[in-house]
């Protein structure tokens, strides 16, 4: 079963490094043994559930790439099918490049990471902007994420073209403030505890 992402990745110049480095036969079995990598099962629907954040590149008409950083509630891309993502696009700091790169080019590449975990997922699609004005409005209220002070000026849609994974080498393990005080919880209580004993004892 041929692999969708890697035929859309695997150019004959990336053909060409993976023979000079030794790669090239494991990455045959990949991309005609594995896949087909075109429709996100529950596994990637889970995942990007649980997403605060990703990073989304364009591609200029110059030719030049750029990565943005879209983030939000956890939750905020939303899975509408298997071949279609969703999200709220927030006022940033209204440079609008992407808006303006996919003018001439739809065609995006997304990285989800899981830092906690060592994962990551790679999707590449095809994004359209459309103001939140001009968009469906029962769309625009599932997309919009409550509670959340940012301004929502448009709605993204994504085709799925093709996902993967990555392995987890080289990803450093990272943790939010609120992973940090949640596992911190037990042990603030555990102390707050030992000292009530220590307070208990001293005053006896």
């Amino acid at each position: 079963m041929s692999h969708r992402y890697a035929e859309l990745a695997f150019t004959p110049a990336v053909e060409r490094a993976q023979e000079h480095y030794g790669t090239r036969l494991q990455n045959q079995r990949m991309q005609s043994d594995f896949g087909p990598n075109d429709a996100l099962t529950a596994r990637e629907t889970a995942f990007i559930a649980q997403r605060d954040s990703f990073y989304l590149a364009s591609v200029s008409e110059t030719g030049w790439p750029y990565v943005q950083h879209r983030g939000g509630p956890a939750g905020f891309l939303k899975v509408l099918d298997p071949r279609q993502l969703a999200y709220a696009d927030f006022r940033g700091n209204n440079q609008y490049i992407s808006v303006g790169n996919l003018a001439g080019n739809d065609r995006v590449s997304l990285f989800l990471m899981d830092y906690p975990n060592r994962l990551r997922l790679k999707i590449m699609g095809r994004l359209r902007m459309q103001d939140v004005a001009d968009a469906d409005a029962d769309l625009v209220e599932a997309l919009r994420p409550y509670p959340y002070r940012a301004s929502m000026e448009r709605v993204a849609r994504v085709e799925v073209q093709a996902f993967d994974w990555n392995c987890s080498q080289h990803i450093a393990r990272r943790f939010t403030e609120a992973q940090v005080r949640d596992a911190m919880a037990p042990l603030q209580s555990r102390i707050a505890e030992l000292e009530q004993q220590l307070a208990q004892r001293d005053a006896g």
